[in-house]
């Protein structure tokens, strides 16, 4: 089993400063070993969870859990603050991805003060600040279970595409490694790959194999950033048959080759 992106302690990072060292630090399919919260306050622009497709707007705020496989577009006009819990926090957090519309004023204003009050317990000096930061945490993650009571269950009926590509999506973040191709994934899951792709566009809008090679390639561009891994090796640790298969595929997703884009950081 692959190992998802491994975490550092918890933080807050404002989505413009997170979008900032390229588009796919935040679009590209991707899991995090540490739950998140998206709380955007301005613009709108789309959203990838679990494999379905969705549209944000200010106001929204979607909590990721660990392990979750997720991508979304910042544009320009967005602004708001993601939260990076880490991996080894002890706060009480939703179990299941959530997208909340959050309407009332106050609701948003509350949320406001308690990202402001965490980001300045981490940054004081001051006596139990780190104890104070943990308590903020709690009253966050009590602000996203009393949203999500008021919200009620997801409108979205958990058809059978949507059962199906979040099955896909939990099967390919243990296996992207591994050189799997979607029609050896869709007999694991049961289904024709066609059949797969269908349901894929429909939740998402992208065909299967687009997921597929965005989270490998995610991946590649992760390890080229922050390791000095050598190319070839990055290519055969995530199932590419060849340097040369793994070049051209790198090159087609993101325009330069691996060794270029490692060059340019």
């Amino acid at each position: 089993m692959s190992a998802p992106i491994e975490a550092s302690q918890m933080r807050l990072v404002a989505l413009p400063r997170l979008a900032a060292a390229g588009r796919w630090r935040v679009e590209a399919m991707r899991t995090l070993s540490e739950p998140c919260l998206l709380w955007f306050t301005k613009g709108q622009g789309r959203i990838t969870v679990a494999g379905v497709t969705r549209g944000y707007t200010a106001h929204n705020a979607i909590f990721i859990p660990a392990g979750v496989m997720h991508g979304f577009e910042v544009g320009p006009q967005v602004f708001g603050t993601a939260v990076f819990f880490g991996k080894d926090n002890t706060i009480t957090l939703p179990g299941q991805p959530q997208h909340l519309r959050v309407r009332e004023v106050h609701a948003q204003q509350e949320v406001n003060v308690i990202l402001d009050m965490i980001q300045r317990e981490m940054d004081s000096d001051t006596p139990a600040h780190e104890r104070a930061t943990h308590h903020y945490l709690g009253l966050l993650g009590v602000w996203l279970e009393r949203q999500a009571v008021k919200a009620g269950p997801d409108t979205a009926p958990p058809d059978a595409a949507r059962k199906l590509v979040a099955r896909f999506t939990q099967l390919m973040e243990r296996e992207f490694r591994q050189g799997l191709g979607v029609g050896e994934m869709a007999e694991r899951l049961g289904v024709t790959p066609t059949h797969l792709t269908r349901c894929c566009r429909a939740t998402c809008g992208r065909s299967a194999i687009d997921l597929l090679q965005d989270r490998r390639i995610f991946e590649a561009l992760r390890l080229l950033s922050e390791t000095t891994t050598p190319v070839g090796q990055i290519g055969e640790s995530l199932g590419f048959r060849s340097a040369a298969y793994f070049t051209r595929a790198f090159q087609n997703m993101t325009g330069v080759s691996p060794t270029a884009f490692r060059k340019s950081l």
